[in-house]
């Protein structure tokens, strides 16, 4: 397993750099530049800003130079626009957008397991046919979507749920956005894999012998029906805190995605670069984690 970790680890530096130079070259593919919409910046200005953080070099030497200064200093530089420290915007900004996304994606899972439990047991009855409809519809309809709506019959037409503001955060209404389509999407799969091992001889031999029913559910079926939810979970909880960016930008939070929304249009390139290599460094964890909890979970399971 040491090998199989070491492997992925270095397969995920590679990645990393992989992803890192698609991001910067893009950016600078793009015409314009940070500093095009300062309407009021003379030529000499604008020649003297883009000295200043080394926008005057060739596009390949700025890669060189930014990776080098994150690789052995640690440094992802400062904004382009606001002169503050990237590192320390993403630091703010993911203290909102972890417990935002953390929270969804417990709601995700604890609802989305229960709920497709409840159907595989009670295939074809009336429940069942209602937690199908649910999910379906979740489904279909897109976040952002979703989140205006809340939004606009919760706060502003009923006033049941207050507006996010930072002295008083409330979670309630982009948790349940940021939840609901994984939440729906772990529903079925949970279903599918509790009836395909419901179906399987173990279970039958479990029951033949007088194994109390929890027990076979619990134990047997759905620890087994467990590995495909988990395959989708570790993703999925990456990409709720990092991928909330329409959302966040709906609710106002101040979280990570808004951040990096902005600083697309803004053409902030060293926050661009920043946060795109901390949401790619998220990523290629939760999936090694993903691979890790597999063998935790199934022993039979081996790494080759």
């Amino acid at each position: 397993m040491a090998k199989y970790v070491v492997k992925r680890v270095l397969l995920a530096i590679l990645t990393i750099f992989i992803v890192s130079a698609i991001t910067f070259f893009s950016m600078y593919a793009i015409p314009g530049g940070p500093f095009s919409s300062e309407k009021a910046l003379s030529p000499a200005v604008m020649a003297a800003l883009e000295a200043r953080y080394g926008l005057d070099q060739p596009v390949p030497v700025q890669y060189v130079n930014y990776m080098s200064r994150l690789l052995f200093q640690a440094d992802f530089g400062v904004s382009l626009k606001t002169g503050r420290d990237v590192f320390e915007t993403i630091t703010t900004g993911m203290q909102v957008s972890a417990k935002l996304g953390l929270s969804a994606a417990a709601v995700a899972i604890a609802f989305g397991l229960v709920l497709g439990s409840v159907a595989a047991l009670n295939r074809g009855k009336v429940i069942d046919r209602i937690i199908v409809f649910f999910t379906t519809l979740a489904t279909s309809a897109p976040s952002f979507v979703l989140a205006t709506l809340l939004l606009l019959v919760f706060s502003i037409q009923l006033g049941w749920v207050p507006a996010w503001s930072a002295q008083n955060p409330n979670y309630i209404l982009p948790v349940i956005s940021l939840s609901m389509y994984p939440m729906a999407y772990i529903t079925r799969l949970t279903k599918t894999s509790m009836l395909d091992a419901l179906n399987q001889d173990y279970i039958r031999t479990a029951r033949a012998k007088g194994v109390a029913s929890y027990k076979v559910i619990f134990k047997h079926a759905l620890r087994n029906a467990l590995i495909p939810v988990v395959t989708y979970v570790g993703p999925m909880v990456a990409f709720i805190i990092t991928g909330s960016m329409v959302v966040e930008t709906i609710f106002s939070t101040g979280g990570l995605g808004s951040y990096f929304v902005t600083s697309i249009n803004n053409r902030d390139y060293t926050l661009i670069m920043g946060v795109t290599i901390f949401l790619a460094i998220l990523m290629v964890t939760a999936n090694l984690i993903t691979d890790i909890v597999y063998k935790l979970i199934d022993p039979r399971i081996t790494f080759d």
